[in-house]
């Protein structure tokens, strides 16, 4: 039997570090739910690590289940910084890290409606744009990819959103984004209800455009 009940999230894709922890021993998230955001700007490497410490508290690492974390496409180093650490913790810990896209949080954060499809955009690099569609599951647990993340040029984008039924909404995700931490963890979560397990190595971010040429 699992004594570990705790989920841990990280987004780090931004100069903001978002933490989210949940407490899911009832079949759910428990009130014992908490998250934060701080922005660290190019500290964040150098302070993650105590941050995590401090927001841990009261719990242990000996309390964590699983791990989560933001993917991206977003900021390079502080993507890699958030990719790192948590496959590192997971290793360390022996629990497994659930990658999960900046774009599927943004959709989960309003796909409040089931079978809601959600477009969500990005501002990219070299004129360039993320892109993604997702849906709410029939169940209400977690999405359905219809379009994986990619990087568009602005026509093919809209192209993408043409060829569609229509039947979506479309946001663009800018600013605040480490405040879909908690959106992190949930979809995390749903997978861990579906039984999956991600060793540590499974955990790749996606940066959507080769960072030598950004």
């Amino acid at each position: 039997m699992e004594v570990s009940k705790y989920g841990l999230a990280l987004h780090t894709t931004t100069p903001e570090l978002g933490l989210a922890i949940a407490n899911f021993s009832g079949g759910n998230f428990s009130e014992d739910f908490r998250s934060q955001v701080w922005n660290l700007e190019r500290e964040l490497s150098s302070h993650l690590h105590q941050y995590l410490l401090d927001f841990l508290k009261p719990q242990t690492w000996q309390d964590i289940a699983f791990i989560a974390v933001a993917k991206g496409p977003g900021g390079f180093t502080g993507t890699r910084i958030g990719m790192v650490a948590a496959r590192t913790l997971a290793q360390q810990l022996n629990i497994p890290v659930f990658a999960v896209s900046t774009l599927a949080a943004v959709a989960w954060e309003l796909g409040e409606r089931e079978n809601a499809k959600i477009a969500v955009q990005m501002p990219a690099q070299r004129g360039q744009v993320f892109g993604a569609i997702y849906q709410v599951a029939a169940d209400g647990l977690g999405l359905t990819t219809l379009l994986p993340d990619a990087a568009f040029l602005p026509e093919v984008w809209q192209e993408k959103l043409a060829s569609g039924d229509n039947n979506y909404q479309l946001v663009e995700a800018k600013s605040g984004l480490a405040a879909t931490v908690t959106s992190v963890l949930q979809l995390a979560y749903f997978d861990w209800l579906q039984g999956k397990r991600p060793n540590w190595e499974e955990a790749l971010p996606f940066y959507g455009q080769h960072p030598v040429d950004l």
